[in-house]
């Protein structure tokens, strides 16, 4: 797909559900009693292998344009899988889900496509075995396809060695099912909307500083969820607002989570002209419209703390480096090794081709930004989001940019490039 420089990015848009809370809305619904209603879902591939995957565990999932409707069936409610479950591309789904399969009467077998199959499982797997459960890789691995035979599941408290939302939560929905509480440790607070979904449907939960805490076996209840805009997704527009000249973005219903806006507080230090208007809260979500203005952008260092709340924007903040004034560091986010791609290495190859002068490290990059950048072909590797990355680099390019295996935004934002175009 041939992306062409904007002049200039006038009007608003509204991006689609948040990801995350989109997953979390389905697994907790099915584990619920009762009926649970999610309106403005994520009707993305990675959701969608998550809703596949709770059918064939026995519940039933209506999935309308205007809602989903999950028929819950409680906690112990799951029934065995004829066939194996297929994560597709979605490291929450099958990283979520093996926890909660870990503590069911029966066995289960999961895999996804090639990406997931290269992806590292042996952070859940460790403190699952610890809890007693009997999960393995194929072939004595670490990677999926996954055999989990259920079993009986002691608490435990456990300390992750990095911060990651799918493995406290992989931990988390084991504890529902243990004997004994179950606590998850961080370095530092990865986002919490497991935690917050959790507590409304009615689980006992009880947070302090990076420690989450659960009991075991609580009566789940159905619930209305509004999922909020993706501050993943609206980075892009983000992104774009600020670097295309002349422009001006209204970004309607973004959540605003403090464990997700990293990227809000990277941008502010690059010196991002943004404004937040209508700040609300939705299902226990803080949620606002952002006003985005073309900005001159400054390097900044990104590290530490930070780098859990802006993971999945690193991608386009590169991009933003790459044109800022100055120079932009990256550290303490070697996790972006093992994601869809090995995003470092994407990141750096690709600006590189766009004529940037970046440079990789173990952790991260460091970006000398203010050149102008060219054409380019870039390969996507099947990454949502260096595409969209991609996509936003080229608005401001000489030439624009070629992008290599464009579809694969369907993962997470199949309007993507409609959007895009609405605005230019």
């Amino acid at each position: 797909m041939l992306i062409k420089p904007a002049p200039f990015l006038k009007g608003e848009v509204h991006i689609p559900g948040d990801k995350s809370i989109s997953h979390r809305s389905v697994m907790f619904g099915a584990l619920a009693e009762g009926l649970t209603e999610v309106t403005h879902f994520l009707q993305g591939a990675d959701c969608l292998s998550t809703i596949d995957c709770f059918r064939r565990l026995g519940i039933e999932i209506e999935n309308t344009p205007e809602r989903i409707l999950i028929h819950g069936r409680g906690l112990h409610g799951l029934r065995p899988s004829s066939q194996m479950l297929d994560a597709g591309n979605s490291g929450t789904t099958i990283r979520l889900i093996s926890g909660i399969l870990a503590g069911q009467p029966f066995s289960t077998s999961i895999s996804g496509d090639a990406s997931i199959q290269k992806r590292p499982m042996k952070r859940i797997i460790a403190p699952l075995q610890e809890m007693g459960a009997k999960i393995t890789g194929r072939d004595g691995s670490s990677c999926a396809p996954l055999d989990i035979c259920g079993s009986a599941l002691s608490g435990i408290d456990y300390h992750t060695p990095v911060a990651s939302a799918q493995v406290k939560s992989c931990i988390l929905l084991a504890g529902l099912y243990a004997d004994s509480p179950t606590s998850v440790t961080e370095p530092s607070l990865s986002r919490n909307h497991t935690e917050l979904m959790l507590s409304s449907f009615g689980a006992q939960l009880k947070c302090q500083d990076t420690t989450a805490s659960i009991q075991p076996d609580p009566l789940l209840k159905g619930q209305k969820i509004e999922v909020p805009g993706d501050i993943s997704s609206a980075a892009y527009f983000i992104a774009a607002g600020l670097l295309v000249p002349n422009s001006e973005i209204l970004i309607r219903n973004v959540g605003i989570n403090p464990t997700r806006d990293g990227m809000l507080r990277a941008a502010a230090a690059m010196n991002a002209d943004i404004t937040k208007l209508n700040v609300h809260y939705a299902s226990g979500e803080p949620v606002c419209d952002l006003l985005v203005k073309s900005s001159s952008l400054i390097g900044t260092t990104i590290e530490g703390n930070l780098i859990p709340a802006l993971i999945d924007e690193i991608p386009v903040l590169a991009v933003m480096a790459a044109y800022a004034e100055g120079t932009t560091i990256i550290k303490d986010a070697a996790e972006l090794k093992v994601k869809e791609s090995d995003r470092i290495e994407a990141i750096v190859s690709n600006l590189k081709a766009m004529g940037a002068d970046v440079t990789a490290c173990d952790d991260g990059m460091i970006i000398h930004g203010g050149r102008p950048l060219h054409h380019a072909v870039i390969h996507t590797h099947k990454d949502h989001r260096i595409a969209m990355s991609f996509a936003v680099a080229a608005l401001c390019s000489e030439g624009g940019a070629e992008l290599m295996e464009a579809e694969c935004v369907n993962i997470s934002y199949p309007e993507f490039y409609q959007h895009l175009r609405s605005l230019s």
